[in-house]
């Protein structure tokens, strides 16, 4: 007898491999491995998490019609242009079903975004992945990768995980440069964090085309990762694609109330950015002064670079043992590599003394950059 068979291009697909949550046997545990926000979720979210409890029997709505006003209002954006999903992946994927397929290509940066990999395998496309420039998107390599058959590119700004960002000229003169028939997704996940004034989220380059869309999260500076919400902010063709295709009730009634009440939570936001545009630069600086490199971010994390597999194994094993998980990064292309979520004041001492502990036990083992 034979079994049901997948296409075999699935096959191929190395499952995500998400950060772990706890150490068996630990005390405490410092989970710095997912990039979650540093203060939990917002009180408002959390009190409208509990009353939705009662309503839950009952289908959501399924447009989020009231999440979508809340967004375009807190952005001044048209709510007829957003859409919803179930995390940002959610719609990520429903951009590789709806415009890729056999036959055409989907173009990502060599250490982008995982998910936008697998969902293009996962809808038949060949997915090309482009060498990156010191850890960056190098868009006129993006722009060489381009054929006849080029239907997606994805980029990810800044990029998780290398946190590299690219500024909002570069980036429109790139989308400039593309074929009109080529939808450019940015993933903006991680845009509340950037204070740096060359940056743009990609509103504007959304409203000034038709073949651009930007994709945002809850599950970062608004502490709702568990909740599963996203959204993008799309030409309305792309709107129309999406909402013929998504999950019919693909936001829960409980996610859509968390995250309108995080969205009207009085200065959450503000003091996110703020502890991040602190303590980020003390993370990065505390780890560089053990001599690891530790390469530029705009995110919420950094990307400690331990030189060789071997170091990095032994960090993450050394930090393991002292109750702190951070994130090996090896399904990205760089297993020499760990990155670092920036979380509260004393998680980010935490996570410095370790590093430091863990250069003065075996100072000859790491490549210093």
């Amino acid at each position: 007898m034979t079994a049901p068979s997948p296409r075999p291009e699935i096959l191929t697909i190395h499952p995500y491999v998400a950060g772990e949550s706890e150490l068996p046997g630990a005390n405490r545990t410092v989970k710095l491995s997912s990039n979650e926000g540093a203060f939990g979720v917002p009180p408002s979210a959390r009190a409208a998490i509990v009353a939705a409890a009662e309503g839950s029997y009952r289908y959501p709505d399924g447009g989020a019609g009231r999440l979508r006003d809340a967004i375009g209002k807190r952005w001044g954006l048209d709510p007829a242009r957003i859409v919803c999903g179930a995390g940002s992946d959610d719609l990520l994927y429903q951009f590789c079903l709806s415009y890729g397929g056999p036959g055409r290509d989907i173009v990502m940066s060599e250490h982008g975004f995982s998910i936008y990999y697998i969902a293009g395998i996962y809808a038949g496309s060949r997915v090309i992945k482009v060498p990156e420039r010191n850890l960056t998107t190098d868009l006129d390599a993006m722009l060489a990768a381009v054929s006849p058959a080029t239907r997606l590119m994805f980029i990810a700004n800044p990029n998780n995980p290398t946190g590299s960002m690219l500024p909002a000229d570069d980036i429109a003169r790139f989308r400039a440069a593309l074929p009109p028939e080529v939808l450019l997704v940015l993933d903006s996940a991680y845009a509340e964090y950037v204070t740096h004034p060359a940056y743009d989220a990609g509103v504007k380059l959304v409203d000034a085309t038709s073949n651009t869309v930007m994709t945002r999260t809850f599950s970062k500076i608004y502490g709702l990762g568990g909740m599963r919400i996203g959204w993008c902010y799309a030409p309305p063709a792309v709107v129309d694609v999406l909402n013929r295709v998504r999950g019919p009730f693909n936001v829960s009634v409980a996610a859509q109330a968390a995250a309108i009440a995080a969205l009207a939570e009085p200065g959450w936001v503000e003091t996110g950015c703020a502890h991040n545009a602190e303590y980020r630069p003390k993370l990065a600086a505390g780890i560089a002064a053990t001599g690891l490199k530790v390469w530029p971010s705009e995110g919420n994390f950094v990307l400690v670079d331990l030189g060789t597999v071997e170091a990095a194994d032994a960090a993450d094993a050394f930090l393991r043992s002292n109750g702190i998980i951070v994130r090996k990064v090896a399904g990205y292309g760089l297993p020499h590599c760990l990155r670092v979520t920036v979380g509260t004041a004393e998680e980010v001492g935490l996570a410095v003394d370790g590093f430091t502990e863990f250069m003065r036990q075996s100072p000859d083992r790491t490549s210093r950059g």
